[in-house]
């Protein structure tokens, strides 16, 4: 089992994969005075997960609240049904929307009326509806952290020394473990899966990007992405305080597709323009 175990470190770690040509993992042993970045450090981005979900919950309590009532978004109590096992288990197990014969049906055994069985079904459906206030308090959060991030990031970019770095890539790898965990509590949306697909995909390259020592790139990318995402979630608000349709939105899926992929736009040049300007001295 050792063995197998050690074969399988070794074809995972396979220096072809992860590093450029003629570049062995011993070029990225800590010397003279240089510091890189190692995979074992990514172990801590699990605790720091739980951090952020600490930070998220106060934030959300006593600054999103709060601010949610100053701008005049109020907490819609609605009311819950009467315990009922037997319509509970058919809501949960066979339909939220039962035909006129079923709920007939319901109402003889339940020996109830089918104008109660109707309004049991309505309230019970009304209570998987997110409120206002549960959005905005989502939107919150998020916005907070890409506008913070995007904040550090463009710090970062300017320092060249990895502590900072390191900092970054682990608040920004906790924060997605941390939308991983929640995944089950939060607002359950219709792209579920691809919210699911998407988070494991950011953990994935970023952690690639922290083994093989493309910190420098990685954090031009997450800084790219997290500029983008806080005024998605800025207009996600705006949309939430006003309630706004979808359809009646001024930004649809494709302008926030433009707005995340137009920073490549200038960067994409500018970077290949620096690399000329550094072949030719």
């Amino acid at each position: 089992m050792a063995y197998i175990l050690k074969t399988l470190n070794s074809w995972f770690w396979w220096e072809n994969i992860w590093m450029p040509i003629n570049c062995t993992w011993a070029d990225f042993v800590d010397r003279d005075g240089l510091v890189f970045p190692k995979p074992h450090q990514l172990y801590a981005t699990i605790p720091y997960a739980f951090v952020l979900l600490i930070i998220r919950f106060f934030s959300e309590r006593y600054i999103a609240i709060p601010l949610a009532k100053a701008l005049g978004i109020k907490n819609v109590r609605r009311v819950k049904p009467q315990p009922n096992p037997v319509l509970e288990s058919y809501f949960r197990e066979c339909s939220k929307h039962p035909s006129q014969s079923e709920i007939q049906g319901l109402a003889k055994k339940c020996n109830c009326t089918v104008v109660i069985v109707e309004k049991w079904f309505r309230r019970r459906r009304n209570l998987e509806i997110p409120t206002v206030l549960r959005k905005f308090q989502e939107a919150f959060w998020r916005f907070s952290f890409y506008l913070t991030t995007s904040i550090v990031g463009f710090i970062v970019l300017y320092d060249t020394l990895l502590p900072s770095q390191y900092w970054y890539y682990m608040a920004e790898i906790g924060f997605y473990w941390s939308l991983l965990f929640t995944l089950g509590i939060d607002i359950r949306r219709k792209d579920f899966m691809a919210h699911v697909v998407h988070h494991l995909a950011a953990i994935g390259l970023m952690s690639g990007s922290w083994c093989g020592n493309y910190v420098r790139l990685g954090t031009l990318v997450i800084f790219v992405h997290d500029t983008a995402d806080f005024w998605l979630e800025l207009i996600l608000s705006y949309r939430i305080h006003y309630e706004v349709r979808a359809e009646e939105n001024f930004l649809g899926a494709e302008q926030g597709l433009e707005i995340k992929l137009f920073p490549w736009v200038i960067l994409v040049p500018l970077i290949k323009l620096d690399q000329i300007v550094h072949r030719h001295h």
